[in-house]
């Protein structure tokens, strides 16, 4: 790590302060004291009206609020209607597999949140997503489609994770939505953890608890809820947790002073939320749990050991690596509930009497320690909602869609994403470079790419250029006919620019390496999927497949702007 980019955190890096961590009080209150119509809005303090509330509710009414439920169509289903309006359910989630319509997603969320405010304490939604920035984009529709943390990262700036923050959340703000499972603050600590990949900032510890708690303050200051994840750390592995049960391999020592560094900078700055990750780390919990069941990581570590008193919210617990473990999903929720998360979430409505829901109630009528836990939850939840509902900056419950035109993309945003999609752009090669359109005009020009904006960005720079075209993550009979047709067409020209993003482009860019032509490379997404494209003349990194990183990745091989990011990661030399 340069020099140069060391002080760019020296200079730029401020203590963030956020202050949303809800205590859970055991004095009991006196409940004959005060009246009985008393709900989330009634004028006493928060910790007080906490207490009440919490101990006036239904065995149903608690687990309820600790539940999080999420919808897959447009809108959302009848059923969950039903848990918001009759079970007075606590949160839900805005996933992104129909969410292009972001006025109906406003327009959803009102009707949701004047649900709740018919239930008993008027308790409002806490309503959540995944609006990382760069390839995790949940919302869609005009929202930004950011250059992500890999881009930050290499930038090396943290004044630009805090405007990421910022400008996601006030987009956010605009459709009502007030909590993010973001930043993502697992390390890159192995070059083949494609699974988080361009979502990390890098894998420097350190560096990744700055940008980290800058992107929270962000948040904050527009006024959404940041959650940090993946609590302990998902970078050490290339296992999807949607799919398996990761498994990391490293001691406590190697945890303390690595992966929960990010976490220990975040806690310290007051970051409201932690997302625990579906992740087993066997040498610290030899049973094989994952840390977002365990005991031991969620009321052991994080919050004995770190100290951590903001939520606690489980990652979906639809992902294999939650109920692998568990065996079913009523026993995902009763683990981590006594391991100690205040949310679970599921991507999926349960039924409303479904096991997940009878289990665990039943277990609350049997069991005096779990009911406690359920309500120590419960607790912490409402506290937290009405500390930040009442507190200075929430977002609005009822959204107004007249105003989500001026609102998404967010004022300021566009031009500041380009500028910090700018100071990104790195280069792990540089041979006959730039590469001008003057130097263009006079050789025969492909570009190879598989998204439009790559092809359109380097058209205007090279517009006699020929195009190529393949798909993004090809199967296996189209890399075929790929590989067999390409390395002979691309002998007919000078040079080839050639977009790489994931294993399938890496390899048709590797066919290249004997067609006698230069070969350009550029890299977004994960970049370990250059390392073995050494052969080209110039190789640059742009992070993310954002038309804004396109944009800048383009101006940066015509000489344009000058390159001045670093590689946030360290790639493995060849082997010969």
């Amino acid at each position: 790590m340069n020099r140069q980019y060391i002080l760019r955190f020296s200079l730029c890096f401020f203590l963030l302060i956020l202050g949303f961590c809800p205590v859970f009080s055991e004095e009991k209150i006196n409940q004959a004291d005060y009246p009985e119509n008393i709900d989330f809005w009634s004028d006493y303090p928060n910790d007080v009206l906490a207490e009440i509330i919490t101990q006036r509710m239904t065995n149903e009414e608690l687990l309820a609020q600790i539940l999080m439920f999420g919808w897959s169509g447009a809108e959302p289903t009848p059923l969950l209607n039903a848990w918001v309006e009759d079970r007075a359910l606590g949160s839900v989630k805005v996933f992104g597999w129909n969410t292009d319509d972001i006025y109906l997603v406003a327009k959803s969320i009102t009707e949701l949140q004047k649900k709740a405010q018919t239930c008993r304490f008027k308790i409002p939604l806490y309503v959540a997503t995944d609006q990382e920035g760069g390839s995790v984009r949940h919302v869609k529709g005009d929202t930004s489609d950011t250059p992500g943390n890999l881009a930050i990262g290499s930038g090396g700036y943290p004044q630009d994770a805090y405007y990421t923050g910022y400008y996601i959340g006030l987009e956010l703000r605009a459709l009502g939505i007030n909590m993010n499972f973001a930043p993502t603050i697992d390390i890159y600590s192995t070059i083949e953890s494609t699974v988080i990949g361009p979502r990390s900032f890098g894998e420097n510890p350190e560096y990744t608890g700055i940008l980290g708690a800058s992107w929270a303050k962000g948040h904050a200051d527009a006024g959404i809820i940041a959650t940090a994840k993946h609590f302990p750390g998902h970078g050490d592995t290339d296992v999807d947790s949607h799919g398996a049960l990761p498994i990391i391999d490293i001691d406590e020592e190697t945890l303390f002073s690595r992966e929960l560094v990010p976490f220990m900078s975040l806690i310290e700055s007051g970051v409201p939320a932690i997302m625990t990750g579906h992740i087993s780390f066997p040498k610290i919990v030899p049973n094989g749990e994952p840390a977002s069941l365990s005991k031991s990581f969620v009321t052991g570590i994080l919050r004995n050991k770190l100290g951590y008193e903001g939520l606690v919210i489980t990652d979906d617990i639809m992902m294999q690596g939650a109920w692998q473990y568990a065996g079913v999903v009523s026993n995902v929720v009763r683990l981590a509930i006594e391991a100690g998360n205040d949310i679970v979430i599921s991507s999926s409505t349960a039924g409303l009497n479904e096991a997940l829901w009878r289990n665990n109630l039943q277990l609350m009528s049997t069991d005096e320690s779990f009911k406690k836990q359920v309500t120590t939850a419960a607790h912490r939840v409402i506290k937290s909602k009405l500390d930040y509902f009442k507190g200075e900056n929430p977002v609005p419950l009822y959204p107004d869609v007249s105003k989500v035109d001026a609102s998404i993309p967010a004022p300021g945003s566009e031009d500041f994403f380009f500028q910090q999609a700018c100071r990104s752009i790195s280069a792990l090669k540089t041979g006959t470079f730039p590469y001008t359109s003057e130097m263009a005009s006079k050789e025969k020009v492909l570009l190879c790419g598989q998204f439009f904006a790559y092809g359109d960005e380097l058209v205007k720079r090279y517009p006699n250029a020929d195009i190529y075209s393949y798909k993004y993550n090809m199967d296996n009979e189209n890399l075929s006919k790929y590989l067999s047709e390409l390395p002979y067409y691309a002998r007919k020209f000078d040079t080839v620019i050639f977009c790489v993003s994931d294993p399938g482009s890496a390899r048709l860019a590797k066919s290249l390496k004997d067609s006698g032509c230069k070969v350009i490379i550029i890299s977004i997404l994960s970049p370990n999927y250059v390392i073995d494209l050494d052969f080209a003349d110039t190789i640059l990194l742009a992070y993310s497949y954002s038309d804004f990183s396109f944009q800048a990745v383009a101006a940066a091989l015509a000489g344009e702007i000058d390159i001045s990011g670093n590689l946030p990661i360290t790639l493995p030399k060849k082997e010969d």
